[in-house]
């Protein structure tokens, strides 16, 4: 089996750039044998960013980059000579991308607009040189300041895909096919269970040539919330769309109790998501003949928009767009997704589960470098920058 392109977990060690040491240096030149203290202050280290970029739409690009270090910045010189500052680095990862600290599972940030740009850790400041603590009465001061130490930490970074609709139900509904019949999008359609292994993102043609995002996840089982099958592991991809497309076969035993299990799963795992609009689509009812559909349309939840479709045949589908379009353009959609993105709170990882799927991704364990095994030329003790220099 192919090793999947897309990738929506990765463990990355980064590490920001420390401070460069000031200098302590006395000028001592011809005709001015006393000249003072002229000790450059050190440069600033580099910083971490976490940055969105609409070109990426997973994590694969960063896959095999297990270590992120920022340069350090250089030390001060003689003549007030200011060290270089260590280069910022930007991490680009796709928008809707949620950073956590790996060691605790605190969240640490997320950006979600394309452009925006999170710091992740602050590069040290410069230490100050001896030229900048030279007072009256010190006119010649034998000390300068050490640069600010580095910081250290591991994250994991997370993706959750950002749709205007997303759809929810169990393995083989006909969310694939939907997906299929209605974009161009070509996820892998077959007669059995868990056929889809991951999230798919389709554009949908609309009237007057417009359109809106659907989002395929793999089926989700009764116990998703707890981790079984496949649905923690997805189930996060639903949690910023803004409209939620239940589906359930037409050919099941009770539509109603499977559509009851499905609103459970996604309560027990963020209950913030039953605030969503929902829609429920009755799939495959190409099997079904007229006077089963109006008996079954009298059992059906009555508290959404219900619609009878077959994607195979595209009987429904037309109908179903205009139900979608509808729901998404509603005031009050609008006002909670706005609602949704002022107040939205990423709740922190249970780090047992966490390392458990990162297992499961086949992640290996990340090696940490000592401090002390690095070569770092900046930090020898130059003789010369004490003595004094004839020019």
């Amino acid at each position: 089996m192919t090793e999947s392109n897309f990738i929506d977990y990765v463990k990355i060690l980064c590490r920001s750039g420390k401070g460069g040491k000031g200098s302590m240096h006395l000028r001592h030149v011809k005709y001015q044998p006393n000249g003072g203290p002229d000790g450059g202050d050190g440069g600033k280290g580099g910083s971490i960013y976490l940055r969105a970029n609409h070109n990426y739409w997973t994590l694969l690009h960063l896959k095999y980059q297990r270590h992120i270090f920022a340069e350090h910045g250089g030390n001060g010189g003689r003549d007030k000579c200011h060290g270089t500052d260590g280069k910022d680095i930007y991490i680009d990862v796709p928008p809707g991308t949620v950073a956590y600290d790996a060691e605790t599972g605190k969240f640490v940030c997320d950006v979600r607009d394309d452009g925006q740009c999170v710091m992740l850790l602050k590069g040290g400041r410069g230490g100050l040189g001896n030229f900048q603590f030279r007072t009256s009465t010190n006119q010649a001061p034998r000390y300068a300041q050490p640069g600010e130490p580095m910081q250290e930490m591991t994250i994991i970074l997370e993706l959750k895909l950002l749709a205007d609709v997303g759809l929810v139900g169990f393995p083989n509904a006909g969310k694939s096919t939907l997906l299929s019949s209605v974009s161009n999008a070509r996820p892998k359609i077959a007669n059995y269970p868990f056929t889809t292994m991951e999230p798919s993102l389709g554009i949908v043609g609309y009237r007057d040539e417009q359109s809106f995002v659907m989002a395929d996840i793999p089926g989700i089982i009764e116990g998703a919330s707890e981790g079984k099958g496949l649905g923690l592991r997805f189930l996060r991809h639903i949690e910023r769309n803004s409209l939620l497309l239940f589906m359930v076969p037409g050919d099941t035993d009770d539509i109603k109790h499977e559509y009851e299990i499905l609103l459970n799963e996604l309560r027990r795992f963020n209950p913030d998501m039953l605030d969503k609009h929902r829609v429920l689509a009755v799939t495959k009812c190409d099997l079904l003949d007229e006077e089963l559909v109006e008996m079954l349309r009298e059992t059906l939840p009555d508290d959404l928009p219900c619609v009878f479709i077959s994607s195979v045949t595209g009987k429904g589908l037309e109908e179903l767009k205009d139900v979608l379009w509808t729901e998404l353009n509603k005031e009050s959609n609008k006002m909670q997704g706005a609602i949704d993105e002022q107040l939205l709170v990423h709740k922190d990882k249970d780090i047992s589960r966490f390392a458990k799927e990162m297992a499961d991704e086949g992640e290996d364990e990340i090696i940490f470098i000592e401090e002390a095994d690095i070569e770092d030329l900046d930090d020898i003790e130059y003789v010369d920058d004490i003595e004094a220099i004839d020019e």
